[in-house]
């Protein structure tokens, strides 16, 4: 059978950037289970270009454990790559290419361990669960937990495959993005008092959501698991107005939160809704009757925070041979998995210090740990 570094080039060879289809991989993998006598379920996406894979290998009676990663990956252009990007490179114990430690490296150590867990009779099951659009917002994965849910025996614990130098991890914050659109009325600059300056407004929400980020700040709000310690605000993209001798009808700005498991970052969204609307709208109608401040979800995933005294944490601390645990700073599906009442830990092979740039890798040795984390695994699967 293919090992993990074998794999390993299969998978990165697709493209599978977010805005492409995942189904060739996903059709590859699928193909190399059901060679392996392992039936698999599809999930797809309403336009039915891309797909989730899910696949039970053990008895089907009874909870087990869930190994999960993302097909996506983020895209490579503009990124000065001395290698090729969808091509495995190897140079000095790296593995080189798009998506070697953000995930398809673990996702290829799973499926170099499918003969072992096939090898003997399994007294829990193992699943195997391949998603589509995580670096979009997890968007992909919900209709696979979705599923999950109304079943009888859902898994027990979830072990994400997210890069962590097969650290252990238990907690990650949420994460909650939007969008604000302002809609304000044009008039000739020199009789700029009789138009809404959407600029204007869009700048004083955007004051208003560092005066929220400021407060979140606090010291006694802090969270030393966390870096940073407390939940943070910020926007990341504006865009607004025509001319400089036009005063701008429309301004619209993208803002993210990522909070603590403590925090609700919706919380940030509804207090800048009613800043809005008890202080600034009625301003602005006052001029024009039609000017608006409209508020769009663009993504969102809970926070992760695994008890460490809960089975999940002390299965990974099993497998690992660490209870030094930690939080990352990245988001996952893992609250998601919570959510649904499967306990979630992370860890996989890599780093994040090389995810999402030019000439990522991840090394020969990770991927031989991950190998040998999961032959434990199957190990511990037979009792």
């Amino acid at each position: 059978m293919p090992t993990s570094r074998e794999i390993l080039a299969q998978l990165i060879a697709f493209d599978t950037v977010s805005r492409n289809s995942n189904l060739a991989l996903i059709e590859y993998i699928r193909s190399y289970l059901t060679e392996q006598g392992v039936d698999c379920e599809l999930f797809f996406d309403d336009a039915g270009r891309k797909a989730n894979l899910y696949a039970t290998l053990g008895p089907r009676d009874r909870g087990g454990i869930c190994l999960s990663g993302h097909t996506d990956v983020v895209p490579v252009d503009g990124q000065a790559w001395t290698v090729p990007p969808f091509e495995l490179t190897e140079q000095n114990g790296r593995l080189y290419g798009r998506g070697t430690a953000d995930m398809k490296g673990y996702i290829a150590c799973v499926l170099a361990a499918v003969p072992a867990f096939l090898a003997r009779p399994l007294r829990l099951p193992v699943h195997l669960a391949f998603s589509y659009d995580e670096e979009v917002g997890c968007l992909g994965v919900r209709s696979l937990i979705a599923a999950l849910e109304q079943r009888e025996h859902k898994p027990l614990v979830c072990i994400i495959g997210e890069p962590t130098e097969l650290k252990p991890v238990l907690g990650h914050k949420g994460k909650l993005a939007m969008r604000c659109q302002v809609h304000g009325a044009a008039c000739h600059s020199a009789y700029a008092p009789q138009g809404v300056n959407a600029i204007e407004y869009a700048a004083k929400l955007i004051g208003r959501l560092g005066e929220i980020g400021a407060a979140l700040a606090a010291p006694e709000r802090h969270d030393a698991r966390f870096d940073p310690p407390y939940s943070t605000v910020q926007t990341g993209v504006i865009s607004g107005g025509r001319a400089l001798n036009i005063v701008p009808a429309e301004c619209q700005f993208d803002f993210e939160v990522r909070a603590l498991p403590s925090d609700d970052p919706q919380q940030v969204a509804d207090d800048l809704r009613e800043y809005a609307e008890a202080e600034l709208l009625p301003k602005m109608r006052a001029v024009k009757a039609e000017a608006d401040i409209r508020f769009t979800a663009l993504s969102a995933y809970p926070a992760l925070a695994t008890d460490p005294q809960a089975e999940a944490a002390g299965l990974i601390a099993q497998l690992t041979g660490s209870r030094e645990f930690s939080t990352v700073a990245y988001g996952t599906e893992g609250g998601l998995f919570d959510q649904a009442g499967i306990p979630t830990v992370v860890c996989g092979p890599g780093s994040m210090e090389q995810g999402h740039k030019p000439d990522e890798f991840v090394s020969v040795e990770q991927l031989a740990r991950c190998d040998a984390m999961l032959a434990r695994l199957a190990e511990w699967l037979r009792g």
